[in-house]
């Protein structure tokens, strides 16, 4: 059986969503997370755009960006998480290349530098969640992103509706709330093991810490003793 390493920031959404695809599979791999601000020579060695995620086979070959490393494990191996259906597999295929998007619009504010930059970033949230609505209704009646299946979509877009709730909870915006169909489908993948490669609680204290860190327009809200719990 092949090994597999995946590379990762301890807080990267794109390594997390090839990281669920595996655990969707039941592949035995190793997350190894380096140090963004120390990226060592062997990582910079196999990874072509100097970036996480890579995810190195057998020591011998190494891909990289989320959404082709998750395409070879889909092909490689079972079970399939993308629809039979042509017609089917090419919608969930736009809906993934919708992501960089749609992550920018719903956790855009995190890098908002002032108050006028968050509130154009936050006016973006509710066009990104309406969209998706949309999807969801014509996709089926849930909880996952095509009814009863889970998919790539879901992996995809798991890291980011996760993103959006630990924003929401450092100040309060609530907009998921006028999106029923996005909200059910977010408890739903919240609820999934597989979207989590840590403790909750835990890493959603990395997470503020890192925006607490950041020393953008919201940073200034994550409470201190958050911070310091961790």
């Amino acid at each position: 059986m092949a090994k597999y390493l995946l590379v990762s920031f301890k807080t990267c959404p794109w390594v997390q969503r090839a990281a669920i695809v595996l655990r969707e599979k039941n592949i035995d791999f190793e997350l190894r997370h380096i140090d963004r601000d120390n990226r060592p020579d062997w990582f910079l060695a196999i990874s072509p755009h100097k970036k996480v995620p890579v995810l190195s086979i057998d020591g011998t070959v190494s891909l990289f960006e989320s959404n082709a490393i998750n395409e070879y494990l889909d092909e490689t191996i079972e079970p399939r998480l993308h629809p039979k259906d042509p017609v089917q597999r090419a919608i969930n295929r736009a809906w993934t290349d919708y992501l960089p998007t749609f992550s920018e619009m719903v956790t855009g504010q995190a890098y908002a530098d002032d108050e006028a930059e968050y509130k154009e970033a936050i006016a973006k949230i509710p066009q990104a969640f309406e969209r998706l609505e949309g999807a969801l209704q014509k996709q089926g009646a849930g909880p996952f992103f095509n009814g009863a299946k889970y998919s790539l979509v879901d992996a995809a877009y798991a890291p980011f509706l996760q993103r959006y709730y630990y924003l929401d909870r450092i100040k309060p915006l609530g907009v998921i709330e006028k999106f029923p169909r996005v909200k059910a489908w977010a408890e739903a993948l919240m609820k999934r093991p597989s979207t989590h490669s840590f403790p909750e609680a835990e890493f959603e204290a990395l997470y503020r810490l890192n925006v607490k860190l950041r020393k953008k327009y919201l940073s200034q809200f994550v409470a201190d003793q958050a911070v310091a719990a961790e």
